[in-house]
């Protein structure tokens, strides 16, 4: 129950991206909501289709409680980034260690194997957690893009790893990505006219 109630703290962990209706921020159990039921939609696009898709579920909905305590850290802010994996696993040592021994230890490997990504599950579910924040952008005229000033290419080069999970979604995600900038919403190179748009 300690765990139960300690991890309704993520709801109030928002991220860059903002929700499509009413263009506010998104937390991140929403996120994992979201991305969870794309897991149980999209498994049959998979590059391994015999995935355990309970697993992957597992994975999903826990991999982001350690932003309790790391918090968020955008995509493409590489100061953050530097430290992200000590402070998120500094992070899942506490959370999980709330659990009982043997759920704490089954948690702590579940995560440890999202960030691993060696599995067919693991790889499909970075895939779609990759996918989720890309779609939001694109749903929002690239809020988040043209906040930061992100550019096509830093993009495509911090996602291509979606295509380990799944070469489908990796080709919706690039047409995707294609039209946002073919609307301005997401700049094709540093200094192009979509990264000096108001966010």
């Amino acid at each position: 129950m300690t765990f139960i109630v300690e991890v309704d703290r993520l709801k109030e962990v928002f991220r860059q991206t903002i929700v499509t209706q009413s263009r506010r921020a998104e937390n991140s159990a929403e996120h994992s909501w979201h991305f969870a039921l794309m897991v149980i939609v999209l498994a049959e696009h998979s590059n391994h289709p015999a995935l355990d898709v309970l697993r992957i579920l597992k994975m999903v909905l826990i991999h982001d409680l350690v932003e309790i305590d790391a918090g968020d850290t955008f995509a493409y802010d590489t100061r953050q980034m530097a430290d992200q994996h000590a402070r998120e696993a500094k992070a899942a040592d506490r959370i999980f260690g709330l659990l009982p021994a043997d759920q704490a230890a089954e948690f702590r490997a579940l995560w440890d194997e999202f960030e691993e990504r060696l599995t067919p599950e693991a790889r499909f579910a970075a895939a779609c957690d990759r996918f989720h924040p890309m779609l939001l952008n694109c749903l929002t005229d690239g809020h988040a893009w043209r906040k930061h000033g992100v550019t096509q290419d830093r993009v495509l080069a911090r996602n291509a790893h979606v295509a380990e999970g799944s070469q489908a979604l990796w080709e919706y995600a690039v047409r995707m990505i294609d039209a946002a900038v073919a609307a301005g919403h997401l700049a094709p190179r540093a200094g192009g006219d979509a990264a000096r748009s108001p966010a």
